[in-house]
C-alpha cells in the first residue's frame, strides 16, 4: 500500500491532484483509514499511469473518465494505443527537428529551402493527420506499413494524396444540406473510403469506428469543426448509412 504522499512522490504529481481525482470520482484509493488517510495499491498506481498518459495526450479529465470506466476497457489496448500515439508523436518532432536545422543552415546560406520544404512537416500532418492518428487505435502493424506506404510517396503524390482527401471531405459537407442517406452524402463518404487506401485498408466495422472518433474525439473533433462545424456530426451519420449498405 502506498499513502496518498508516496503515490504523489511516485507519479511527480501533488497530493492535492490525488484528492481532486477522488473527488471527481477518477481514481478511488484502495483504502480509506479510520482516520481519514487514503491508500492505494498496484491496481491504482497502475489506473492513475493509464491517467497521466491520457493527460499527455490532451484529453481533459471528463473525457478520460468515460474512457477508463467504460466496461470495455483493457489496460492492455490502451497501452498499445498510447505507444503509438506516441511513435506518432516522436516521428512528428522529429521531422520539425530536421526542418528547423534545415531552417537555420537555409538562414545562413549553407543550404537552399523552398517554400514548400519550409512548411512540409505542416502540410504533410494536415494531409494525413486523421488516418495515421486514428488508425492506430487498431493495429500497430497497420501504423507501421502506412508509414512506409506514406513514405514511398513523393513529393507530388503526397500533394495529390492531400488534395484528394480535401476534395472528399468537402463534398461531404457539400452534401449537408441533402441529408445524410442522399446520393451526394453516400458518393462523398465512398470518396472518403477509397482516399484511405492511400494509408490502409479499413473493414467496414472500422469505418463506423473512424467516424465516432471524428465526431467524440475532442481532438479531433476541432480539426473537423475548422473544416465545417457540422462536418463531423453529420459524417457520423452518413458513413452509419454507408455501412449498413454494404
Amino acid at each position: 500500500m502506498y499513502t496518498i504522499q508516496q503515490m504523489a512522490r511516485l507519479a511527480g504529481i501533488t497530493p492535492r491532484t490525488l484528492r481532486h481525482y477522488h473527488q471527481i470520482g477518477l481514481l478511488h484509493p484502495a483504502r480509506i483509514g479510520t482516520n481519514g488517510y487514503r491508500y492505494y495499491d498496484d491496481a491504482d498506481a497502475l489506473r492513475l499511469q493509464q491517467i497521466l498518459l491520457y493527460r499527455e495526450l490532451g484529453l481533459p479529465l471528463e473525457e478520460i473518465k468515460s474512457l477508463i470506466t467504460r466496461p470495455d476497457f483493457q489496460v492492455d489496448l490502451a497501452l498499445q494505443e498510447h505507444h503509438s500515439r506516441l511513435i506518432l508523436q516522436i516521428a512528428r518532432l522529429e521531422k520539425l527537428v530536421r526542418t528547423v536545422e534545415d531552417t537555420l543552415m537555409h538562414i545562413k546560406g549553407e543550404k537552399h529551402m523552398s517554400p514548400q520544404q519550409l512548411f512540409e512537416p505542416f502540410n504533410e500532418e494536415q494531409q494525413a493527420a486523421y488516418e495515421k492518428e486514428a488508425m492506430q487505435m487498431y493495429d500497430p502493424r497497420v501504423v507501421r506499413e502506412s508509414n512506409r506506404k506514406w513514405k514511398s510517396y513523393s513529393q507530388e503524390e503526397k500533394q495529390r494524396i492531400g488534395d484528394e482527401g480535401i476534395a472528399a471531405y468537402q463534398a461531404i459537407v457539400d452534401s449537408i444540406p441533402f441529408g445524410a442517406d442522399s446520393a451526394q452524402a453516400q458518393a462523398g463518404v465512398a470518396l472518403w473510403r477509397k482516399h484511405m487506401d492511400y494509408f490502409w485498408t479499413p473493414a467496414p466495422e472500422q469505418l463506423l469506428g473512424l467516424a465516432h472518433l471524428y465526431n467524440d474525439d475532442p481532438r479531433f473533433k476541432a480539426n473537423f469543426d475548422k473544416i465545417d462545424p457540422r462536418l463531423a456530426e453529420f459524417m457520423l451519420r452518413a458513413v452509419e448509412v454507408y455501412v449498413s449498405r454494404l
